[in-house]
């Protein structure tokens, strides 16, 4: 189908500004952003004045390489309000993370946040082909997690009719989708693919539906699941970026009409790429981890914040702002086997390749001795029967062994093997702890 372009009227003047002035605007923003963290936060106060660091000390955007890092754990620590700069009875939002490894990460917003959040939200969803008057269903999660309403506060900010239906009830999900015909969804990738699914199920075929766009995040997924998704469904499947220290999605966007990677929104988020084990800044177009500092953040200003995810900066495209490569991998999501880096993502790839399987799975990572063991537990796709499932385990596994460069099992099951994800998919089972 063909991709919606925005007319250059559509687009606000610092989406197509010159690199002086983002810049500028940048150095303005972030000497306010150190000062006001510096000033309000204990913990960036004694962060740089360990480091030797002072906000004054920002001559320039490079300068920002001198200041301290920040990473979940200080946010953790500081749990629940200990990292907010304004009092308490200015934050009109707390979000929060769901804390499955420690405490959660508390973030607060200020009035001003919510409207700055839902702005860049209506950026990105227009960059995505949305427009005024739009029927956009939301299929995130609502609640402490920042996708559900980050997605309304931002289609309703660009003048859309929001169907605010959260996470699960996958029947009731088809049911709306059909009877209330929205032209595009805001959902996890492995969850439209479970609704996709459920839409089968109940005799509809997902191409003659009315999305017409997906906007899709919260998840690592690959260029290969767009093509699944695309052909499955008859829509463009645009990529969204964002995380709840940093504001929530809405941090970067892919644009419709290039498909190249995500914008990132500089005039309000500053990024970097890093290496990983040294923290060393590296040039553009270098892999490495993404580091965020906000810029216009007032209820909780991050800093350097290390976000895990692994990608590079690109020079900008259909905006005159940078783009981050699509994120594939986190440093946090890597497995180990045998001396062996892999990635969720690498799995995905050589699943989604073969037709004999579906694109359900999971990863279990096991040590029943010394060593680690992996097992790739997918289903069969609905055409395979028991001999074509077994030929296509066979082929998966030797693939893995080839591309990837460990030996896997693999155990190819019925459909509705693997337990269907409501929200973010639970991709890697490490079983080494448990018992």
């Amino acid at each position: 189908m063909p991709a919606r372009v925005p007319a250059p009227g559509d687009l606000e003047a610092i989406e197509t500004a010159s690199q002086d002035e983002l810049r500028a605007l940048q150095l303005s923003r972030l000497e306010w952003s150190l000062r006001h963290a510096y000033d309000h936060v204990p913990h960036y106060r004694q962060a740089f004045d360990r480091a030797g660091v002072h906000p004054d000390d920002l001559r320039s955007l490079h300068d920002l390489a001198r200041f301290p890092f920040t990473a979940k754990d200080d946010l953790r620590r500081n749990y629940p309000f200990g990292m907010f700069a304004v009092p308490r009875e200015d934050v009109v939002r707390v979000h929060a993370s769901s804390g499955t490894t420690g405490k959660p990460t508390v973030v607060g917003y200020t009035r001003n946040d919510v409207d700055t959040w839902a702005a860049v939200m209506a950026r990105s969803i227009r960059a995505a082909g949305g427009r005024r008057g739009d029927v956009v269903h939301v299929a995130y999660g609502y609640g402490l997690f920042t996708g559900g309403l980050g997605a309304h506060y931002g289609a309703e900010k660009l003048g859309c009719t929001v169907i605010p239906m959260s996470g699960g009830q996958t029947e009731r999900q088809v049911q709306l989708i059909r009877d209330f015909r929205p032209d595009i969804i805001m959902v996890t990738p492995s969850y439209m693919l479970a609704i996709a699914e459920e839409m089968q199920r109940q005799g509809m075929d997902p191409r003659e539906s009315s999305l017409k766009i997906g906007i899709f995040g919260a998840e690592p997924w690959t260029p290969t699941m767009r093509k699944a998704i695309e052909a499955t469904l008859d829509m463009d499947a645009i990529d969204i970026y964002g995380l709840s220290e940093v504001i929530g999605p809405g941090v970067a966007q892919e644009c419709i009409e290039t498909k190249d990677g995500l914008t990132v929104w500089e005039d309000h988020f500053y990024p970097e790429i890093v290496d990983p084990q040294t923290g060393e800044v590296l040039p553009e177009g270098e892999k490495g981890e993404l580091v965020f500092t906000s810029l216009t953040k007032e209820a909780m200003p991050v800093i350097r914040y290390r976000t895990r995810d692994l990608t590079r900066l690109l020079p900008g495209t259909a905006r005159s702002m940078r783009r981050i490569e699509k994120i594939t991998g986190r440093s946090d999501d890597m497995m180990i086997i045998r001396g062996v880096n892999v990635f969720p993502t690498q799995i995905e790839e050589l699943i989604l390749g073969d037709e004999m399987l579906a694109p359900h799975y999971q990863v279990e990572i096991t040590r029943p001795r010394t060593l680690d063991e992996m097992t790739v537990l997918v289903e069969r796709s609905p055409m395979a029967g028991s001999a074509d499932a077994d030929a296509a385990g066979t082929r998966l596994a030797q693939r893995i062994k080839n591309l990837i460069g460990v030996s896997a099992g693999v155990r190819v099951l019925a459909a509705g093997g693997i337990e269907r994800s409501l929200g973010k998919a639970k991709r890697v089972v490490d079983k080494r702890k448990m018992g």
